[in-house]
């Protein structure tokens, strides 16, 4: 008997929270995949895909139909903004529609963190965060005292061209929210046609890690691993001052009834045990903790390697969250969080695109054996960007794999 679209949708949504629960689903939840193959499957340009909604819809409607993940990680294309979060903090409403900038709304804030296509790169390029240095090391001090106040006062308007002048920034503002608004539709139009297809609404909100803040956006990934040498009591100060200011941002996403905050940690391959245990990971604890407590789990995606900080993950309380692995070793993150912590990823993205069906499949076959017994574990590529020339047969054959051996 075929199921209705919401009873799909119900059926893949409990399949995920009882692997959340650490509890053992009907079957291993698989996570999907995005990137440059929508727009290419569809037959669009990078630039079509991140200015012109409408098409960008009917690609990612397309796209899911197609390729029937449990999970469709298929959305309006946009990159890291979180600095613009946490500078409106203190404004819930406006925050919770910042997290993501399109190109639409880097054309109207003339930023200099990203790079689109058919703007600063080719028409058919992915879009690029490329961050930068927007605070000076004897600045540590007024990011301290006030993070909120420095963030929107004063770098803002150094990596923002259209924000440099009252006037301009009233314009920007207005711009902005005229342009959320127009996002916000087609985005609705995607959730209408998940729906449809019986794609689960995932509740998810955002959070970030103190660090990653100071080291995407204001000092630069290299500047910041460097003043943590020079400077490591004015960059543990900034990291803490930080805390609160996500906390509000993540606590932003309550309102639209989030269950599961989604952080991309970045600096955690960067740094040594050491390290991590005294400049990053005690500020995101902090965070995750506080969430739990509101009733909101955290969902972390551990970029790079993460195995040297594996065990730091034990210090959180049983159940928290979801650790979502690049590169890690699964089954060994697997045997060590057994029964703590979810656990997350394990396809890798080199193998979708470079191998065949047939090892595909039997890869998953053998990973399955490993870490699906005893449950709390989802499927999911390393990372979930596939590039534009990713055999169709291959992602068809993942999908395979987990309704044979899942």
């Amino acid at each position: 008997m075929t199921k209705s679209p919401k009873e799909l949708a119900e059926e893949r949504l409990a399949r995920f929270e009882a692997a959340a629960n650490l509890e053992e689903p009907d079957k291993v939840p698989l996570w999907g995949l995005s990137g440059d193959i929508i727009p290419a499957c569809y037959g669009i340009t990078q630039y079509e895909f991140n200015y012109d909604y409408e098409k960008a819809v009917r690609a990612i409607e397309k796209f899911i139909k197609d390729f029937p993940f449990d999970f469709s990680m298929a959305g309006l294309s946009g990159l890291e903004g979180r600095i613009f979060s946490i500078a409106f903090s203190e404004f819930p409403d406006l925050s919770v529609n910042l997290g993501m900038i399109s190109g639409p709304m880097h054309d109207i804030l003339g930023d200099k963190y990203y790079r689109f296509p058919g703007r600063e790169i080719e028409e058919n390029a992915s879009p690029q965060f490329i961050g930068g240095t927007f605070m000076e090391a004897d600045e540590y001090d007024k990011l301290i005292e006030d993070p909120v106040g420095f963030i929107s006062e004063t770098v803002l308007k150094r990596v923002c061209r259209n924000l440099a002048t009252p006037r301009q920034a009233m314009a920007t503002w207005v711009r902005l929210g005229v342009e959320i608004k127009r996002s916000a539709y087609f985005a609705g139009e995607i959730g209408r046609v998940s729906a449809q297809l019986g794609f689960p609404a995932l509740p998810l909100g955002w959070g970030y890690a103190p660090l990653d803040i100071i080291g995407d956006f204001l000092r630069g990934i290299e500047t910041v691993v460097l003043d943590i040498h020079r400077y490591p009591e004015k960059v543990k100060k900034a990291t803490e001052a930080l805390v609160e200011p996500i906390i509000n941002y993540a606590l932003t996403s309550k309102m639209i009834g989030a269950k599961y905050a989604f952080f991309p940690l970045h600096l955690n391959e960067y740094l040594s045990p050491k390290l991590y245990n005294e400049f990053y990971w005690p500020y995101l604890k902090k965070i995750i903790l506080r969430l739990l407590d509101e009733g909101i789990k955290s969902f972390l995606f551990f970029e790079g390697q993460h195995e040297a900080h594996l065990e730091t993950i034990l210090e959180l309380p049983k159940g928290w969250g979801i650790a979502y692995f690049e590169k890690t070793d699964i089954i060994k993150a697997k045997k060590l969080l057994q029964g703590h912590t979810c656990v997350m990823g394990g396809i890798p993205m080199g193998l979708v695109t470079g191998g065949t069906p047939a090892e595909i499949q039997e890869y998953i076959k053998k990973l399955l054996e490993e870490v699906k017994p005893g449950g709390g574990f989802i499927l999911a590529p390393g990372v979930g960007t596939a590039p534009a020339d990713t055999p169709l047969k291959n992602i068809s054959a993942v999908i395979e794999a987990v309704e044979k051996y899942g």
